[in-house]
């Protein structure tokens, strides 16, 4: 995917491989699979796996402003791709 508008960007774009990956999904059951589908997913890619940790803890971590019993509905799982990326 191309970017329009880079300076909108909150980092720079970087042509330094980025092999290590959070895939984001929804899980089994979850109503919003109805709209996304059954096979959403979002994958993030970073240069380093410090990076992709900091995002990973920062991603899953329960929102300040969550009400009280909220859990965040999204499944993440940690990737790598040293080929393609």
């Amino acid at each position: 995917m191309s970017t329009c508008q880079t300076h909108n960007l909150r980092h720079p774009t970087s042509t330094a491989p980025r092999p290590y990956g959070v895939r984001v999904s929804l899980p089994a059951g979850d109503p919003f699979r109805k709209l996304l589908g059954e096979d959403w997913s979002r994958t993030h890619w970073y240069e380093t796996a410090e990076e992709r940790d900091a995002a990973l803890a920062e991603m899953s971590r329960k929102h300040e402003y969550s009400r009280p019993g909220d859990r965040p509905a999204l499944s993440f799982e940690k990737v790598l791709n040293f080929a393609g990326r």
